[in-house]
């Protein structure tokens, strides 16, 4: 199933997506829910009644009449509302890049153990517009790639049992603003302002069943199921980015076992896969730069219009908006000298 939340009359509506039409979930079914919320913390009871809804749509025995387009509708994040982000780190072509190109030897670390961080849940969107201040402006950056969805609470989750814990897949761009980021992790803390303002989902979630056709073994000595699913980004209508799904070598299963290791998890927490090789301009610049000294840097800037595209996941468009402010936080840093 492809599932969409959108605005509907100022409220938040659950809808299927049927033939690029929009079916109000409540109008399927009396029983079903309006907020992906719902749904996903009663995932067991509303997966079923929801399959069958829409079999009956593509069978053309339901009297369900569509709501709008899906091109016409204006949508929200699929799941509005997270319980919480946790972002991976699970594609060993985009690290060992990235490590290269800062001329430091491939961490060996990387292939132990999945890694993650948790982002603001609450800077979550779906499609539309970024608004980016000052700051972020300086080397603003994409980061393609995937996403899942948690739909059951768990805790210390074997690996071999996680993808029962998985509701979908969405797109996902872990939006960064590299100065900032690049100052903060000096200190050792992590991510923080510089990935705080944005991360986009979307456009919709697809529940596991509809991508069984693009199943794939996974990587040699992991554990999950992993899907052949090509990844683009273009930026202004330019092709920047491409990969594949199945080059995560971390699976989403690993990653959720490492999650849940003496901790809860919900349904309604949403877990990035990391970044694809090529999937960012850091990763890009920096190869570029590696072989010519003089390539030219690109990063995002305003007006700047970023359309993701993952097989069977949709197409993820957002545009950078400045915002009505002038405030920066590199211009407040203390130029103090410690003295002991």
């Amino acid at each position: 199933m492809k599932l969409v939340s959108y605005w509907n009359n100022e409220h938040e509506q659950l809808a299927l997506c049927i033939n690029h039409m929009l079916y109000n979930m409540d109008r399927l079914h009396p029983d079903l829910p309006v907020s992906m919320t719902m749904f996903l913390n009663y995932w067991d009871d509303f997966f079923p009644l929801a399959k069958a809804a829409e079999q009956s749509v593509k069978s053309g025995t339901s009297r369900a009449i569509p709501t709008l387009p899906f091109n016409e509708a204006t949508l929200l994040a699929p799941v509005p509302h997270p319980t919480s982000c946790r972002d991976g780190y699970a594609f060993r072509q985009h690290v060992a890049a990235a490590r290269r190109n800062r001329k430091v030897e491939m961490i060996p670390e990387f292939d132990e153990y999945p890694i993650f961080y948790f982002t603001n849940h609450n800077g979550i969107q779906g499609p539309g517009e970024v608004l980016c201040m000052p700051d972020h402006f300086e080397k603003l950056d994409f980061e393609l790639e995937a996403s899942i969805v948690i739909n059951r609470f768990g805790r210390n989750i074997p690996a071999d049992e996680a993808d029962d814990y998985i509701a979908g897949l969405m797109i996902m761009n872990d939006l960064s603003a590299r100065t900032l980021q690049m100052e903060e992790m000096k200190l050792n803390l992590g991510p923080a302002k510089g990935k705080d303002f944005s991360t986009a989902i979307g456009p919709m979630l697809v529940t596991l069943d509809e991508l069984a056709e693009y199943e794939v073994p996974c990587k040699p000595g992991h554990t999950g199921k992993a899907w052949n699913l090509d990844m683009t980004c273009k930026v202004n209508g330019v092709l920047v980015s491409q990969g594949n799904l199945a080059d995560m070598d971390w699976t989403f299963a690993e990653i959720i076992e490492r999650c849940s290791y003496g901790a809860n998890i919900f349904a309604g927490d949403v877990i990035g896969s990391g970044t694809v090789g090529t999937g960012c301009f850091l990763e890009l610049n920096g190869t570029g730069k590696l072989n010519d000294p003089n390539y030219p840097e690109q990063w995002l800037k305003e007006n700047d219009t970023i359309e993701m595209e993952i097989t069977g996941l949709g197409i993820l468009k957002n545009s950078i908006t400045k915002e009505d402010s002038d405030l920066s936080l590199l211009a407040l840093k203390k130029k103090t000298t410690h003295e002991s």
